[in-house]
């Protein structure tokens, strides 16, 4: 024993205890240290794997899409490349071949051109965000003038989806389709926004020209998924709007473009008027140039009613007037008798801008609501403005000749 150790009192055995404790300490430090590393080892070997798949993505060509055509004889596939040409390519090995039905949507290895993968039967996400999930607001009492047009839209849209067994009993067809035609402005569309908000059908929009697309056959594709789409959420209502974008008559001469626009005209008669049956389908069409309709769209079968929404009347715009007005803070009455005699020839989008044009008077004279002397000079800006038609031009008589149609 040390003379340290003799002056302190510490004997030998506390000398080892306090030695052992200490030794232990360290070795738990160091144990401790240990998973500490191994933890950090293991993090850090998992980010390495997750920055090397990643960086392998990267490096992979892409995957092309296309539909399979039919099985070959000789084990290969015959497929339908998303870029155009039908391929003739190689299956993978692990790919489980009953699931290879004719339409289906298959992946292509870009280098060796060999089905990879088989995604099933799906729908074009383009085609799906047509439906309208969230309904307008729109309902029939907010349109003004209108009332016969709505009456016909309801006899030959809504009647049909919700009491088919009247014309079985009846023994009648119900109408198809509709199409609305008109001057630019009357409420053609907003009858359509109408229908979506008044009905529990599933309802499918589109403008026309986006059926117009780059490569042969992507239209007339387009058209036939977008009836599939609507057989399959039957009862359904398909609105095209600006219907003479793809639906112009059809020439021996024109370019390419003009011949795939036919192409896809060609599509759309065929499933209105086709083997398959539309059933529980309606369509609603929309137009400003029904001269330049082809006719074999406007037959019976197809749009077996064709409405003519008209310019509204002194009595139409005074209930246009009414229903803007409802909603406008107001200072005084308004006289809508007088509004509407000096409106004669305005559509209903004139009446509308009149009415915001009268807030922003309100709002130039420091004043949270709107008086007549508004309105007035509102008349004044609006139906003044220049390039604005009072007349329906586009909709004239003779064209209405030309075409066979008489008015609804």
């Amino acid at each position: 024993m040390s003379e340290e150790a003799e002056e302190l009192n510490i004997d030998d055995k506390s000398i080892e205890k306090i030695i052992e404790e200490d030794i232990g300490s360290y070795i738990s430090f160091l144990e401790n240290r240990l998973r500490e590393l191994e933890n950090k080892y293991a993090k850090l070997k998992m980010e390495l794997e997750h920055c090397r798949s990643e960086l392998d993505k990267m490096l992979q060509p892409p995957l092309i899409e296309a539909v399979f055509l039919e099985m070959l004889p000789d084990g290969r596939a015959l497929v339908r490349s998303s870029t155009g040409p039908n391929l003739v390519v190689y299956i993978k090995d692990d790919i489980d071949r009953s699931r290879l039905k004719p339409m289906v949507s298959v992946l292509l290895n870009s280098r060796g051109s060999e089905i990879v993968e088989v995604l099933g039967f799906r729908e074009d996400p383009f085609v799906k965000a047509m439906e309208v999930v969230e309904r307008p607001n729109t309902r029939y009492s907010d349109i003004g003038g209108l009332e016969e047009q709505i009456r016909e839209l309801k006899e030959v849209v809504e009647l049909p989806l919700k009491n088919p067994e009247l014309f079985k009993k009846l023994g009648i067809e119900p109408p198809k389709g509709v199409l609305l035609y008109g001057p630019p402005g009357v409420g053609k569309t907003l009858l359509a926004r109408a229908v979506a908000g008044e009905t529990n059908a599933t309802f499918i929009r589109l403008v026309a020209s986006e059926l117009a697309q780059k490569y042969i056959g992507e239209g007339a594709r387009l058209v036939r998924e977008l009836f599939a789409l609507a057989r399959k959420n039957a009862p359904a209502i398909i609105f095209i709007d600006e219907i003479d974008a793809i639906a112009a008559k059809r020439l021996d001469i024109g370019t390419s473009g003009e011949r795939e626009i036919h192409r896809t005209l060609t599509q759309l008669l065929a499933e209105i008027d086709g083997f398959d049956p539309l059933d529980k389908v309606k369509i609603i069409a929309t137009t400003n140039r029904l001269d330049v309709i082809d006719p074999a769209l406007l037959r019976p079968g197809r749009f077996d009613r064709i409405i003519y929404v008209p310019l509204p009347d002194k009595r139409g715009r005074k209930e246009i007037f009414r229903i803007y007005i409802r909603k406008m803070s107001l200072g005084e009455e308004i006289d809508l008798e007088k509004l509407s005699e000096l409106t004669e020839g305005a559509s209903g989008a004139d009446i509308k801008a009149i009415c915001t044009e009268a807030g922003y008077e309100a709002i130039r004279s420091g004043r949270d609501y709107v008086v007549m002397e508004d309105f007035l000079k509102a008349i004044e800006k609006i139906l003044r403005r220049p390039g604005r038609e009072t007349e329906p031009s586009l909709i004239t008589r003779s064209s209405q000749k030309e075409v066979g149609i008489q008015h609804v």
